[in-house]
């Protein structure tokens, strides 16, 4: 399994979209996140007992709720974590196997990879990298935030930098779409051979 990982706003989601065209198959932990912390669900249960202040009428969470809590205070982020980590990871190794398994491709996105020490189990790590500069700019821009509570954002992962010496293949993503793609046809022509 491949790992594909970045920081807050430098474009992992752009790569991944270039990687399914490619024929990957992008196991998100996002979407794994919201699907193990849907009403009902194990995750749900954890973040109802830890942070009940977040849960709505209906049931749900008030994600941007509990983002302000968590980016707010470190212990209550690792408190989440601690909850929703562990499902989210053995429901993208089950993914990963039944995909692999069909003789596929598969790339688990997981923005916290490093963090999580997931390159313990991953085989090989694709970090989508732009300098922080931009990833600042991109992330005040994308969603609305005020330099503060996107640096808090930010500095809530491992620094950009350190994420880029570590990774087994970068993807600088911080010129043209064009030249994005460049990069991604390289890395799929090494994985296919």
């Amino acid at each position: 399994m491949y790992g594909l990982t970045g920081s807050i706003a430098t474009g992992k989601s752009t790569v991944a979209k270039m990687l399914k065209e490619r024929g990957a198959v992008v196991i998100d932990a996002d979407q794994i996140a919201k699907t193990v912390t849907a009403p009902g669900q194990p995750g749900w249960q954890g973040i109802v007992e830890a942070f009940p202040e977040v849960i709505t009428s209906n049931q749900a969470i008030d994600r941007k709720k509990l983002a302000a809590i968590v980016f707010s205070d470190p212990q209550k982020r690792r408190r989440l974590e601690a909850i929703v980590h562990p499902l989210v990871f053995a429901k993208i190794k089950t993914e990963a196997e039944t995909v692999e398994s069909m003789g596929k491709i598969a790339f688990a996105d997981i923005p916290l990879l490093y963090e999580t020490n997931c390159q313990a189990w991953i085989n090989f790590v694709v970090v989508v990298y732009v300098p922080e500069s931009v990833q600042l700019q991109r992330l005040m821009q994308r969603d609305s935030l005020t330099e503060s509570e996107a640096l808090k954002r930010i500095r809530a992962q491992w620094p950009i930098e350190l994420k880029r010496q570590l990774a087994d293949y970068v993807i600088d993503n911080s010129g043209t779409l064009a030249a994005t793609q460049v990069q991604v046809d390289r890395l799929w022509q090494r994985i296919i051979e």
